[in-house]
């Protein structure tokens, strides 16, 4: 009986370890109508990006959200990057949602540009080419962030 018990803890243990738990993602503090526009956005997004599953984030916040492992992880309502103004021209689009690219160590990080919120969508290098992230969010986006400027 105790070689049962023990096969059965050992399953679960195998199960649990599959599963990785909420991902760390940084929580931005825009004004009470960005924190609104940015929640039905968040909300609306699909279940898979890239077909990985949505997971949990921590701490718990209606303005972030997180794919796969290792995460992609999406914010709303973050700061426009640093280089975005001259780099306008270097906008471009996926669906009709224009984004900027910045090169990061381990990936890429994608952030609407001409878009009532700054969306942004960090993609490990895992998932290359990451810019295909961006076909599968972009409906939300087109959909829960108005277009003020269209991507030149």
């Amino acid at each position: 009986m105790p070689k049962v018990l023990f096969a059965a803890l050992g399953s679960v243990v195998v199960v649990a370890g599959c599963s990785p738990g909420p991902a760390p993602v940084a929580v931005p503090s825009p004004a009470p109508e960005v924190v609104a526009a940015c929640a039905q956005l968040v909300k609306a997004l699909p279940e898979k990006v890239l077909d990985a599953k949505r997971r949990k984030t921590s701490p718990e916040s209606p303005l972030t959200t997180a794919y796969g492992d290792p995460p992609i992880e999406v914010t709303c309502g973050v700061a426009p990057p640093a280089g975005m103004a001259q780099a306008q021209s270097q906008c471009f689009e996926v669906n009709g949602v224009g984004w900027f690219a910045k090169e990061v160590g381990n990936g890429v990080i994608f952030t609407t540009i001409g878009r009532e919120v700054y969306f942004e969508v960090a993609v490990p290098s895992k998932y290359a080419p990451e810019a295909n992230a961006l076909t599968d969010v972009s409906d939300a986006v087109h959909r829960f962030d108005k277009l003020v400027t269209p991507c030149t």
